[in-house]
């Protein structure tokens, strides 16, 4: 584990989005655009919250929406250009702000020029064993992530994808990001990281590294694969769910396996992300507050995706583009947001001090204290100096509270 991630609170930015790129394909050749600038007018704002991590969604070149990558080693032209990245990067260093990018390496675009040059060759093609095609029939046929036509998979066997994935990170390591997330780690097979990691920290030992993975034995996913962390989508379901249907006895389940996860690794946690509804369009307003009391509460290493801290609404539907609502375009300034989220800003900052004062939280474990339908109450306490410790209760009956304690006193109380 990297020692520096133990006090990093990340703050998620989807870029194509925030910055107000279109991401539906375009005809021909896209014109450069310097958008990637203006998350520099962002950063103090990040510091204002109480994060010191910047971690950006995809910015390489692709087709739409960044999941779709056409090449690894070209900014996208709707954000801008390696230069615009380097600077960004300096400006988040200036500040000691760590970044991380977005790795995408389980699929690429069904354009992408290596697989269009094997469909184009035969199985002989020099790129043909990168991805996974059946030549058996006519026309081939290419294995697809999750049914859609436009994302190919990549076949992780393929030394040539190994060499590929590890000459991504560690390039744009030596330009001086910090992190990198996985992403759709869970269809990766965790063996394949190993090696590539290897490689990568033999190079960047300080580079911290995790996975987006959704479901599946944790421990033995990051082990395997030797990812410093992962995703916790199970305290993110528990969480949200608790709420919505004022039933604690998920959150307290979820708890005890949060316990025994972090005798293994530390757990990204988050309450939203680019690809979920909205954590107040799920549970309203007040109950996203008590959310956000529990993300930085437990044992993890946070992350607040923009515009929660604004008490920002969407919701993410299944079909096309249905994850625009989830992505907003910000103003050019923080100063030009609506004062609607001042109140909860307030919040997440005073709920982000807390965590701020208690570093020891990164690795806490909890302890219920009280439960019921509507109510529980908790413990996050230090493992290794148990005087160390905060009192959490939480409540949904006829009204929604939120109170943190400590030895000395109430820290901190809200009722919505």
């Amino acid at each position: 584990m990297t020692g520096w991630s133990d006090d990093t609170i990340w703050w998620a930015v989807y870029p194509l989005g925030f910055l107000g790129a279109s991401t539906r394909p375009a005809d021909g050749n896209r014109p450069l655009e310097h958008r990637l600038p203006a998350l520099e007018g962002w950063l103090d704002y990040l510091l204002s919250i109480g994060c010191n991590g910047l971690a950006l969604g995809p910015i390489f070149e692709s087709v739409s929406h960044g999941y779709d990558t056409l090449d690894y080693f070209r900014i996208d032209p709707r954000l801008g250009d390696e230069d615009d990245l380097a600077h960004l990067v300096r400006a988040c260093h200036d500040r000691g702000i760590r970044v991380a990018l977005d790795g995408v390496f389980n699929h690429v675009s069904a354009a992408y020029p290596d697989l269009l040059a094997a469909l184009a060759g035969g199985p002989g093609a020099p790129t043909a064993d990168m991805f996974h095609i059946d030549w058996s029939t006519n026309p081939p046929t290419r294995l697809n992530f999750e049914g859609s036509d436009d994302l190919v998979r990549l076949n992780h066997e393929s030394g040539a994808v190994r060499e590929l994935v590890t000459r991504v990170m560690n390039h744009w390591l030596d330009l001086g990001v910090d992190a990198w997330r996985l992403d759709a780690a869970y269809a990766v097979p965790p063996a394949f990281w190993a090696p590539v990691l290897a490689d990568v920290r033999a190079a960047h030992p300080q580079a911290f590294v995790w996975g987006e993975v959704i479901h599946g034995d944790y421990a033995r996913i990051v082990a395997d694969s030797t990812m410093d962390s992962l995703t916790e989508y199970e305290l993110w379901k528990a969480t949200w769910s608790s709420l919505a249907d004022e039933n604690f006895y998920e959150l307290d389940w979820t708890l005890t396996r949060h316990n025994e996860f972090c005798e293994s690794f530390t757990p990204l946690t988050f309450l939203g992300n680019h690809d979920t509804t909205r954590i107040a369009s799920r549970v309203g307003g007040a109950k996203a507050i008590l959310a956000a009391t529990v993300l930085f509460t437990v044992a993890g290493t946070p992350s607040i995706y923009y515009g929660d801290e604004q008490g920002f609404h969407g919701v993410k539907y299944d079909r096309a583009w249905g994850d625009d609502e989830v992505r907003p375009v910000m103003p050019a300034r923080p100063d030009e947001l609506s004062e609607l989220g001042a109140d909860v800003l307030r919040y997440y900052q005073q709920l982000v001090s807390i965590r701020r004062r208690n570093p020891w939280l990164v690795r806490a474990r909890t302890t219920v204290t009280q439960l019921a339908n509507d109510r529980i109450d908790y413990e996050a306490w230090d493992p290794d100096e148990r005087t160390r410790r905060l009192h959490v209760a939480l409540g949904v009956g006829e009204s929604v509270t939120a109170r943190i304690a400590d030895s000395g006193g109430e820290l901190f109380a809200f009722e919505g």
